[in-house]
């Protein structure tokens, strides 16, 4: 069977409308706690495709949350050998490093429903399907696209919403992947970097039931198309 593990970094920042595409593939899907579950290196590098998720610390805090530099390594072992990985938000950013690009604190929020703008690569990417359709930020780190790679996307505040490294590994600063039914579980989650960041969840909220069905049509058909171009894992 077709495998694919999650590392987790909260509990409501789970592979939300992504879960249910994977299944319906034919991947059997587990979940890697970040800090409470043993980092299997085997397991890890074996699974068919690897989903790296969300968090609320930096990719750099590796000193206050050790953890992370595991992580790191993991990924970076992954992209050594071209396996399939994709990361979303935190993800992306140990995918960065991971591929020798840096990651940096900006000292603002980028949080809430808003476009992208792709690049000439990203509208010949499996992005092409976001063309238009307000996606969810909720990050204020940023990474740089790493050498190498294709920078899909961008907006006015960070130039760097998306790359990829070949087919088989993609990084989204944003989160295609949540589910815009369980965004009350972000709300209450969140709710002291909501505000401080000045952000009223009644926007969020009204947001993601304005924008939130489209989207998840839009996210099937992006997964779907990046699953269907990726090289299965030796």
């Amino acid at each position: 069977m077709t495998t694919a593990i999650a590392l987790r970094h909260l509990a409501f920042e789970d592979l939300g409308v992504l879960g249910p595409i994977l299944e319906r593939r034919g991947y059997r899907v587990s979940y890697l706690d970040a800090g409470v579950d043993a980092l299997d290196g085997d397991a890890v590098q074996g699974a068919d495709l690897l989903v790296v998720l969300g968090g609320p610390v930096g990719a750099y805090e590796t000193g206050a949350y050790p953890y992370l530099a595991e992580e790191t390594e993991a990924v970076a072992r992954r992209l050594e050998a071209g396996a399939p990985t994709l990361g979303v938000c935190l993800g992306a950013q140990l995918m960065a490093i991971a591929a020798g690009a840096a990651v940096t604190a900006t000292g603002r929020k980028e949080i809430g429903y808003a476009p992208l703008t792709l690049t000439a690569a990203g509208e010949a990417s499996p992005l092409k399907h976001l063309a238009g359709s307000p996606v969810l930020h909720w990050h204020g780190d940023r990474f740089e696209t790493p050498e190498g790679a294709e920078r899909l996307a961008e907006t006015p505040g960070f130039p760097d919403q998306a790359f990829s490294i070949g087919a088989n590994a993609l990084g989204l600063q944003f989160h295609l992947e949540a589910d815009h039914t369980r965004i009350e579980q972000w709300l209450i989650g969140h709710a002291n970097e909501l505000a401080a960041a000045g952000v009223d969840p009644r926007t969020v909220r009204a947001d993601a039931a304005a924008y939130g069905p489209a989207l998840a049509e839009a996210a099937e058909a992006v997964f779907g198309a990046w699953l269907d171009g990726i090289t299965p894992h030796a």
